[in-house]
């Protein structure tokens, strides 16, 4: 499991000069991205170092375990009455089906909202200033994190778990 971790950066320069000490401690490059606002990202960050801006894949999880968990008990509850004649395989399709409804409404809302990064540090964002997201084990963030405060970066308060990187 892997720990994200964000700096705020004044501008370009010093996002680029952060992003080289966390590579240089260890981080793949896949597991740096950078966070500003849209029209910094449009005229100066390359794509491939964008974060989503949504909350797309967590909620589309969410949405398919809460669905499936629905539709789990639904199935069994309609199991369980008689006139109902629902079998096991009946149940399970309810399940299947509760999970897919609940995936496509959770990717639709997710879509929407954004990511939790975006929310937590929107006057950081607004303010002009490029937040540069670390993943990587708490190993690996153990070296890079002093490594990337060295560079002027400030470390903002924001340690979570994630699961979908």
């Amino acid at each position: 499991m892997k720990t994200r971790c964000v700096f705020s950066t004044p501008d370009l320069t010093a996002a680029r000069a952060a992003m080289a000490a966390a590579r240089a401690a260890g981080v793949d490059d896949g597991d740096i991205s950078l966070v500003a606002r849209e029209d910094i990202e449009l005229e100066k960050i390359p794509d491939h170092l964008m974060q989503g801006r949504n909350d797309f894949y967590p909620a589309a999880v969410r949405g398919g375990v809460c669905g499936g968990g629905t539709g789990l008990l639904l199935g069994l509850a309609a199991a369980a009455v008689p006139p109902l004649g629902v079998t096991l395989a009946g149940a399970a399709a309810m399940t299947v089906a509760g999970a897919a409804f609940g995936t496509c409404i959770g990717e639709m809302v997710g879509f929407e909202v954004p990511d939790v990064v975006s929310r937590r540090f929107k006057d950081e964002i607004a303010a002009g200033r490029i937040l540069v997201v670390i993943d990587a084990s708490k190993d690996r963030l153990g070296v890079a994190e002093p490594a990337v405060a060295r560079t002027g970066a400030t470390p903002l308060p924001f340690h979570a778990h994630t699961v979908l990187t």
